[in-house]
């Protein structure tokens, strides 16, 4: 087996629970309107634009021409952001202090986040601060699952892609990493994570 030198995390789903629903619930009780506003309006792929580095302000003027009669609706996506924030995810948390513990490894953050949003991230979740090093799309221009971001982690912190392992909730990034080489786990609770490191030799 390689031996795995370097460990990179996700942060949203992984470390940190985010979800629109969460701050739209207050807006739009009726889960069914919800649910279509937030399918076909402020949609996930809108909002990884802004994690690829568009600006809020840009991306609101652009949504807003296409929907005017939502504009408070749209407006409150960003100004209302960190009620999106359902707080850290303890479970998974726990297992990174005990990997940083274990001073074994390299441990790096690889992120789809908004360069405007990031910074209050930053001061709202201590252990934002525990990485060797963070890579944010949106400060630097360009997101998973593009081959850009990945080359550009492995590159700037000198990492060997069959002795990192990356940790992901979203399969589409998992596979575009393993399509580098990149060790990958995908990741559906720290129940499993666990599990893995623990097989890996990791934990």
């Amino acid at each position: 087996m390689t031996r795995i030198s370097n460990i990179i995390f996700d942060l949203g789903g992984v470390l940190v629970d985010w979800s629109p629903d969460y701050m739209y619930q207050k807006l739009i009780p009726e889960p069914q309107a919800r649910k279509h506003f937030l399918d076909t309006v402020c949609t996930l792929d809108w909002n990884e634009q802004q994690d690829g580095g568009r600006l809020i302000v840009d991306a609101n003027i652009e949504l807003i021409s296409k929907f005017p009669q939502h504009k408070t609706l749209i407006e409150a996506y960003y100004q209302r952001w960190e009620e999106m924030l359902g707080g850290a995810i303890q479970p998974t948390v726990e297992i990174f202090r005990q990997l940083k513990d274990k001073k074994s490894f390299g441990i790096y953050a690889l992120t789809n986040w908004s360069a405007e949003t990031f910074p209050r991230a930053l001061e709202i979740f201590d252990f934002l601060h525990w990485f060797d090093g963070r890579i944010v799309s949106g400060e630097e221009k360009t997101r998973k699952p593009f081959k850009e971001i990945y080359d550009l982690t492995l590159a700037r912190f000198n990492l060997v892609a069959n002795e990192t392992l990356f940790i992901d909730d979203n399969l589409r990034n998992i596979k575009a990493a393993d399509e580098l080489g990149i060790l990958t786990h995908h990741f559906l609770s720290a129940e499993g994570l666990e599990i893995e490191l623990k097989r890996l030799g990791l934990l």
